[in-house]
């Protein structure tokens, strides 16, 4: 029974590395979602800075803040 046992091991040995793959991939996509998310947090803090600024100057130009 030495080949059943060796193709059993290779069967097992198989899914075990496809689970892996599978699971490599799913982090990886995760980690991209995470990326993704992570800098459009930073463009939207950028364009609120961005308003806070354009409406800061309106206001020192309407009190003569020069």
């Amino acid at each position: 029974m030495g080949l059943m046992d060796d193709a059993r091991d290779t069967a097992e040995t198989a899914g075990r590395k496809l689970g892996d793959a599978a699971e490599d991939a799913k982090d990886r996509v995760g980690d991209k979602v995470d990326e993704m998310q992570a800098d459009s947090d930073v463009k939207r803090a950028e364009r609120e800075r961005d308003a806070v600024h354009a409406k800061n100057d309106a206001k020192e130009k309407i009190r003569g803040d020069d």
